[in-house]
């Protein structure tokens, strides 16, 4: 039975993009796409939500890619101008599961321990759950099952217990190799379908 339901944060509840930020930088649409997929890059920012503080991660690339230095800077000192807000019909969401009071809440994000805090102090619907837990903060990442295990031991849960929403595929087939029941978030009337089949809603 399930007791408690599980969210990712970014692309499910917060609409997060690099490309807000550098879209207002580069004039030419194929500059920052190259910019971040070989500078900027996903793996590089994966590294920051893995523990790397933000100083380490900008001086690293600086050292490679001298010529890009104002660029690289931009990326977390304009850091929250690639929040593009909540995902409203998804914060809808969680605000009815909240209301219907059958389940804890929970959130297990890929996000640095750095900038977390920024987002949380805007949104405030990032203070509704019962429990986050940050692979910034744990220096340990999705799809590591190890990172969905601190959460369900630090809230006493078992894996078959729990539903988890995640927009990146690679995090929810490792939630279900867990045995965790997971929902692919594509988009809230998707996910509130889903939930609705399932009884959730």
């Amino acid at each position: 039975m399930i007791k408690a339901i599980i969210f990712d944060l970014g692309g499910v509840l917060v609409d997060w993009n690099p490309k807000y930020l550098y879209q207002k930088i580069f004039t030419d649409e194929s500059e920052m796409k190259s910019f971040l997929e070989t500078i900027c890059t996903n793996d590089w920012n994966e590294e920051q939500d893995a523990g790397r503080t933000l100083q380490e991660a900008t001086e690293v690339l600086i050292k490679e890619y001298p010529e890009q230095e104002e660029n690289i800077k931009a990326y977390y000192g304009r850091w929250e101008e690639m929040l593009n807000g909540p995902i409203e019909g998804t914060v809808e969401i969680f605000k009815q599961l909240k209301e219907f009071g059958k389940y804890k809440i929970y959130a297990l994000t890929n996000w640095s321990a750095e900038t977390f805090p920024i987002a949380k102090q805007k949104y405030d619907f990032l203070n509704w759950f019962d429990g986050v837990v940050v692979s910034g903060t744990e220096k340990i990442r999705k799809p590591d099952p190890a990172f969905f295990q601190i959460l369900l031991d630090r809230y006493n849960l078992k894996p078959e217990e729990v539903l988890f929403i995640d927009d990146n595929f690679r995090n929810v087939k490792s939630a279900l190799k867990m045995g965790i029941d997971s929902i692919h978030f594509i988009s809230p009337e998707e996910l509130h379908a889903e939930l609705v089949d399932r009884g959730g809603l």
